[in-house]
């Protein structure tokens, strides 16, 4: 299965300075833009994981079996074929920056943060997916308000810049409607994260092989057979925020 981290595992990741499926749930879009009043049910509500994907070409997908990675971020071990696309590229790269330094880094895994929140207008759990930066930007508010957390409400903003932003509403009474209040009131105890893996969209070592086709990379150059592709094939966009690599 797809590898994911949780609660404690994602807050090492998060904290790390090292840079480098089916389901009924969905993410909820956070593009620039987006703005939601939220409750923060409790400081662990997220998870990490690796997505690959070309912005505007290949959309944001997940390995059904992820390879072995360092701290860093880069795959050393059980490769999937878009690491060896990113590998086949970087070993050619002779200064970054370089042609191939540029090709590699459209195939490496980014690792991406899934955060959960209670959506005080809909009434419903809500989870977004962020960068590594925009996470620890609202980590960092989060940190801030930790021994409020479940007293305030928060808005929860992306501007046209990509930054993410959590401004707490100090007066609720003033700042949030009834329905808002309500809800806010009747929030659950518990948020369940986990319910949530099932949003990423899975691709097996086949699927993988044929999006490599479907990006422009020769598949023949990393042991694979040479791929027809269909252009009715998409994958299912798990973000519009469209980060490239």
């Amino acid at each position: 299965m797809a590898e994911i981290l949780s609660g404690a595992g994602a807050l090492d990741a998060l904290n790390n300075d090292g840079q480098g499926g089916g389901s009924d749930k969905d993410w909820t879009k956070f593009n620039a833009g987006s703005k939601y009043v939220v409750k923060v049910i409790g400081m662990h509500d997220l998870f990490a994981f690796y997505s690959y994907g070309i912005f505007k070409q290949v959309n944001s997908f997940v390995a059904k079996n992820p390879s072995k990675k360092t701290d860093k971020g880069f795959p050393v071990d059980n490769l999937t074929p878009w690491d060896k696309a990113f590998l086949y590229h970087r070993d050619k790269s002779k200064e970054f920056g370089d042609k191939h330094s540029n090709e590699a880094y459209k195939y490496k895994p980014e690792l991406r943060y899934a955060l959960g929140f209670f959506d005080l207008d809909s009434g419903e759990r809500i989870v977004i997916d962020v960068s590594k930066k925009q996470a620890q930007s609202i980590r960092t508010a989060l940190a801030k308000y930790e021994k409020k957390i479940g007293k305030l409400a928060f808005e929860l903003s992306k501007d046209s810049n990509g930054t993410a932003t959590l401004t707490p509403i100090i007066d609720m009474d003033e700042d949030l409607t009834d329905k808002q209040r309500k809800n806010f009131d009747e929030a659950p105890a518990e948020f369940n994260i986990e319910e949530f893996h099932g949003i990423l969209y899975e691709q097996d070592e086949q699927q993988m092989v044929e999006l490599l086709t479907k990006a422009g990379f020769d598949v023949t150059l990393i042991g694979y057979a040479e791929e027809v592709h269909d252009p009715n094939d998409e994958a299912v966009e798990i973000s519009e925020d469209g980060v490239p690599f």
